[in-house]
């Protein structure tokens, strides 16, 4: 599993991703709330944090990440992804061959956090890092899944004079936590 590892943290990093892994799900979530201060999360206008559900906060109370952080939301809307700084959402699959996270991305409330805020957080277990496409394709239930999100590094685009700009159609940064000791549950 480390050399899967290695292999997707040197593709992310490639694509301008941020990489960081932890052993377990105490010391992720302590990391993520510490960068979302250092983010400048709050209360105050555009300065808000999206979480959308996922197996990661089982057994975390909502409330308690809101005193410690407040400004984060689990209540996602259009309206509050839109105008908060950070998005944070679980994956079901990284693939190492090429440093692209997989989301099985039927909820709406997953798109919107991984997709207007600038900053995209995204939680994935180590176990879930597969070789490649074929592994996550072997994987997928097509009557069970009918949108399926790959999300390869920061938004990028450029124009015709191949001028790179990052983050015109999605979030400019992406901060992905892998933790080692987290066998997540997917729908």
């Amino acid at each position: 599993m480390s050399t899967q590892f290695e292999a997707f943290k040197t593709r992310a990093e490639a694509v301008s991703a941020e990489v960081h892994r932890f052993t377990g799900k105490a010391e992720a979530l302590a990391f993520v709330l510490e960068f979302l201060k250092e983010t400048g999360v709050s209360d105050a206008p555009q300065c808000g944090a999206v979480w959308a559900a996922g197996s990661f906060l089982d057994g975390t109370e909502s409330r308690d990440l809101k005193a410690k952080v407040p400004g984060i939301t689990f209540d996602v809307t259009r309206k509050d992804s839109a105008a908060a700084r950070v998005g944070i959402s679980q994956m079901d699959w990284a693939i190492a061959g090429t440093g692209t996270l997989v989301q099985d991305a039927v909820v709406v409330e997953k798109r919107l956090v991984s997709t207007l805020p600038p900053i995209h957080v995204a939680v994935v277990g180590t176990s879930r890092i597969l070789a490649d496409m074929g592994a996550v394709l072997e994987r997928l239930r097509p009557e069970q899944i009918n949108y399926v999100s790959f999300i390869t590094g920061p938004s990028r685009t450029a124009d015709i004079e191949r001028v790179l700009t990052i983050g015109v159609h999605g979030p400019e940064r992406l901060i992905i936590v892998v933790v080692d000791d987290f066998e997540q549950v997917t729908a």
